[in-house]
């Protein structure tokens, strides 16, 4: 089980007491993800990393490959294995200095890290068939590691964890979202894969961006001031600034890694206006601080939450979405949409095996470069004809289906902004939108809301499609974009 020490000042205190102390010198120290067990990703420059006394040489010798560095005047010492090809036999790795370290179990293919919040910290045991996946999880071949959770409002060298093989025990409270994509991804490319779960639940996207990345950025200067104040009005320092940054990305970096699979947003919803370039600005932060100015980043986009609407209206989840898409037009994201499959009385929505599939297609098309549909429709452009507009859409496939019956959550306006439900209809690969009380149309929106509850608009490859607006009228959210 995990146990979150990161609340309240004592927590981080705690946590500074006992991981940001500088490890003891005189002897080759690694950190905790450079362990026995790991897996080390294929096909790239690959770094060793830890300390020892100042000036004092390491030597990495792995699979044909021998390396030498010194540590630096504060006694850090970093050397890079040359790429190579995935490997599943075991194999192992000695680290000299004056002392001699040996690291066994270590196979070579795919590492992903697995991060945000709640629904991508929820784990395997507590979804839909909780306990058959479990029994049925004997991967030796994919290997786990769970960070603990905490935040620091400094940075911490390392953490006290260690790699696991994927069986029962250590699946139960690993990233159930992070386990499906992985399985897939094993079973498609029969390769070793690594998972990094690196989450905590009710975070914002702040608190896992460094401090130098705000601090550059004019918007962000509010966000970055609160990591002074070392807690919120709330009490909860898991809001703060960076601090599950310093804490739990920190220790890990510079491990190399295929991509990230990113869940996170639902605490960022009251402030969509902004999470585009706040999104962007972490994803450059990591891909800089990962050595990887190309890291495949894939995001899961909010699932469908709360009481469904009755008339068209606002939205901050509609918003945050909005947003999410929007970071799609940096290079190597992709999106994988779960506004089908949510729970409106729970915001921890069971079906993680489908947002896990969604992220391993997304993968596939992303990081891997298959020529595949990988998400369900996307916004492309309107037309105005008469009393209709039409909508043109990307990533069809074959087509367009109404799933179970006439299409549904479609809502337009006319310069009034004023929003009614609309009649919508597949013709082709469009979709034409018209409504009686809506003379001279100008806008569409589609799944709208928090819950769009019955959306039901998707492709030939059964992947719904993403809500969307085709206006661009101040939403509730538009004030934050800005601050």
């Amino acid at each position: 089980m995990r146990f979150n020490f990161g609340k309240g000042i004592l927590g981080l205190a705690l946590v500074g007491a006992c991981l940001a102390v500088s490890p003891v010198l005189a002897d080759v120290q690694l950190p905790s993800v450079v362990s026995s067990g790991m897996v080390l990703q294929r096909e790239a420059k690959v770094p060793i990393w830890g300390w020892a006394d100042p000036g004092e040489k390491v030597k990495v010798t792995f699979s044909g490959q021998s390396v030498a560095g010194k540590a630096d005047k504060a006694g850090n010492w970093k050397v890079y294995l040359q790429p190579m090809t995935a490997s599943a036999t075991p194999a192992e790795m000695v680290i000299k200095g004056k002392n001699s370290i040996t690291l066994n179990d270590i196979l070579v293919g795919d590492v992903w890290i697995c991060a945000g919040q709640s629904n991508m910290q929820f784990g395997t045991i507590a979804g839909i068939n909780g306990q058959q996946e479990m029994a049925n999880a004997n991967y030796p071949s994919i290997r786990l590691y769970q960070l603990p959770m905490i935040s620091s409002l400094t940075p911490l060298k390392d953490n006290k964890t260690a790699w696991a093989k994927c069986s029962a025990g250590p699946l139960a409270w690993f990233s159930a979202v992070g386990y499906f994509f992985g399985r897939s991804l094993y079973k498609h490319l029969n390769i070793p894969i690594g998972l990094i779960d690196n989450a905590i639940g009710g975070t914002r996207a702040e608190a896992w961006t460094s401090i130098e990345a705000l601090t550059a950025k004019p918007h962000f200067k509010f966000e970055a001031g609160e990591l002074k104040k070392a807690v919120d009005a709330n009490n909860n320092i898991t809001y703060i600034a960076s601090s599950c940054y310093n804490a739990m990305c920190v220790p890990i970096i510079p491990f190399a890694a295929k991509g990230v699979i990113w869940y996170q947003g639902e605490s960022n919803a009251g402030a969509a206006g902004q999470y585009t370039e706040l999104l962007n600005t972490m994803i450059k932060d990591w891909r800089t601080k990962w050595e990887n100015k190309d890291m495949p980043f894939l995001i899961v986009q909010l699932a469908n939450f709360l009481a469904p609407p009755a008339e068209p209206g606002q939205s901050t989840w509609a918003e945050l979405r909005e947003a999410q898409v929007n970071v799609l037009k940096t290079k190597n994201t992709g999106i994988a949409l779960a506004i089908d499959i949510g729970d409106a009385v729970d915001i921890h929505p069971k079906n993680k095996q489908d947002v896990g599939y969604r992220l391993y297609l997304a993968a596939r098309k992303i990081a891997y470069g298959e020529d595949l549909v990988y998400s369900g429709p996307m916004y492309k452009s309107m037309s105005k004809h008469g009393n209709k507009i039409v909508v043109k859409f990307d990533h069809v496939a074959k087509g367009l289906v109404a799933r179970g019956g006439e299409l549904k959550q479609f809502a337009i306006a006319g310069e009034d902004q004023k929003f009614y439900w609309a009649k919508a209809t597949i013709e082709g690969k469009d979709v034409v939108v018209s409504s009686d009380k809506v003379e001279k149309p100008v806008a569409v929106r589609y799944a709208w809301a928090d819950n769009p509850d019955g959306c039901n608009l998707y492709n030939s490859e059964n992947l719904p499609a993403s809500p969307f607006r085709t206006d661009k009228w101040p939403g509730i959210t538009a004030g934050f974009a800005k601050k």
